[in-house]
């Protein structure tokens, strides 16, 4: 019988536990979140065809680029600031950063939306070459200031280092609100412009519940202490980060709507969202630890720091695995789920699938360069990425096409990451490579063997349902007989303690 682990009062233990918590909530509002996006991706395809979605593909990117440009860094800055100036007790300067954040990015989104509404005709004909596009790109111009809004007040949030109010609204309401009125708004004949309008009410409704939970959050502080100097330094030069690699995740579909009609967009746009959907876990781990490395590294607690570093790129790695194996033997079966056509993306799905496991092996080092104050060295790393994919897309999907998009991403989320680790290492002499990760590696392989087998004699949801089945199970076992990390043990026991069981 395993015995439980017992508790270290140590910061490293506690930390690694807030991680574990913060983690698990992220997890379940990133499911949601993703798998709404996935749910209408895959109701568009289905109801209004490959041109449709290609449609809101674009429109989705170019909002997700703009809220990028509107928050200027100030999402990031705010968590921050906010982590920094709870560790001093400083309440003041906490409330300050909060509204001096806030309302900054509100104006300029309100102020980008209003020239996007304007000239939304003449980029979607001269620009996309796509009159249909116009509408949509009104509505991503409405939806903006309630976007970036949203976005920073659930930043301030997570500088509270508790995930609640950013899983509940920002991963959970407003996808489901999403959902529900974009299927309500088909149904009633808009087609793809009833998903763009119910992107704008889910906005909306979210932006006035972030309010509510930021309010909630502050309490009674003291009179607010601005330090505009130090939030707008560090927001702006992440916010140059943040862009650029924003641009890195959407530039590829944006380039394809210049080059390629939005059929092939759309075909694209689900090869990206099933990659996603792999990724999962990475984004819901990276949101409970950055303002824990704030926190961490202005009170110099190098050991704590260190630990959290490593469990984070260990969970990452070890919890994808399963679904990135899956995206390399069964891509097929999954491009079938959106209809016929889609099974095109069987190469692309798998490109960029490794584009994204090199990313997760790397571990959060953007983050680390970022939350620990290095936003500049950070920013660089991606605005020499975001060129190079600009370039090779440039370069290779008017000869390739989608393929060329997927090798473009790919390379470049593989030189990127490769920088940013060693940048790490030589910085703050922090590694994120484990033997945990070669023992997930050698569990993936083991599992991979049955699902291959069950591949080659099913096909369509059977072989889906019992290649994942099989790799899964094979997966825990030889994970198992390997070994767990102090870290999973630490988890497992406060678990244990927590349901009052004994395992």
């Amino acid at each position: 019988m395993t015995q439980p682990v017992p508790f270290d009062s140590s910061g490293a233990d506690r930390e690694v536990l807030g991680i574990a918590r913060g983690s698990g909530l992220n997890f379940v509002g990133l499911v949601v979140s993703l798998g709404a996006t996935f749910v209408i991706s895959l109701i568009l395809a289905r109801v209004l065809g490959r041109s449709s979605l290609g449609v809101y593909a674009q429109a989705f990117a170019i909002l997700s680029l703009l809220q990028m440009v509107a928050m200027g860094g100030l999402h990031t800055g705010t968590m921050r600031f906010v982590a920094v100036h709870r560790a001093r007790k400083d309440s003041g300067a906490v409330y300050g950063t909060v509204l001096l954040g806030v309302g900054a990015a509100l104006l300029f989104a309100a102020l980008l939306g209003a020239v996007l509404f304007a000239l939304s005709g003449w980029m979607a004909s001269s620009v996309f070459s796509e009159p249909g596009l116009a509408q949509p790109l009104k509505r991503v111009a409405l939806a903006l200031p309630a976007d970036t809004f949203t976005g920073v007040a659930l930043g301030a949030t997570q500088g509270f280092k508790t995930m609640r109010a950013s899983a509940s609204i920002g991963l959970i309401l407003e996808p489901l609100l999403r959902i529900g009125l974009t299927v309500l708004l088909l149904v009633m004949g808009w087609g793809v412009m009833g998903a763009m309008t119910a992107l704008v009410a889910s906005n909306y409704i979210a932006a006035a519940s972030s309010a509510r939970a930021i309010r909630r959050l502050l309490g009674h502080p003291d009179p607010p202490v601005y330090e505009p100097r130090r939030l707008f330094a560090f927001s702006s030069v992440s916010w140059l980060g943040s862009l650029a690699n924003s641009g890195l995740v959407w530039t590829d579909i944006v380039i394809l709507g210049v080059y390629l009609p939005s059929a092939e967009v759309g075909v694209y746009s689900v090869a990206t969202r099933l990659v996603v959907l792999a990724s999962v876990v990475q984004t819901a781990i990276n949101s409970a630890l950055g303002p824990r490395i704030a926190d961490l590294y202005s009170r110099d607690e190098h050991r704590a720091l260190e630990r959290a570093y490593r469990a984070a790129a260990n969970w990452t790695v070890r919890l994808a695995l399963p679904a990135f194996g899956l995206l390399v033997i069964f891509p097929e079966e999954l491009l079938d789920i959106f209809g016929s056509g889609f099974r095109a993306a069987a190469a692309v799905t798998v490109v960029l699938a490794a584009g994204k496991l090199v990313d997760a092996a790397t571990g959060p080092c953007a983050l680390m360069l970022n939350m620990s104050g290095r936003p500049m060295v950070n920013t660089l790393n991606n605005l020499a990425v975001l060129i190079v994919n600009v370039l090779l897309n440039v370069l290779l999907v008017p000869r390739f096409g989608l393929i060329g998009a997927a090798a473009a991403w790919t390379t470049s989320l593989t030189l990127v990451n490769l920088a940013r680790a060693l940048e790490v290492w030589v910085i703050m002499r922090l590694w994120p490579l484990t033997t945990a990760m070669l023992k997930g590696l050698v569990a993936a392989a083991a599992g991979a063997v049955p699902a291959a087998f069950v591949g080659n004699h099913l096909t369509g949801v059977p072989a889906l349902v019992a290649g994942g089945a099989a790799l899964g199970l094979v997966y825990l076992a030889v994970i198992t007989v390997l070994g767990i990390t102090a870290e999973d043990r630490l988890v497992f026991s406060a678990l244990r303690r927590r349901l009052g069981t004994t395992i």
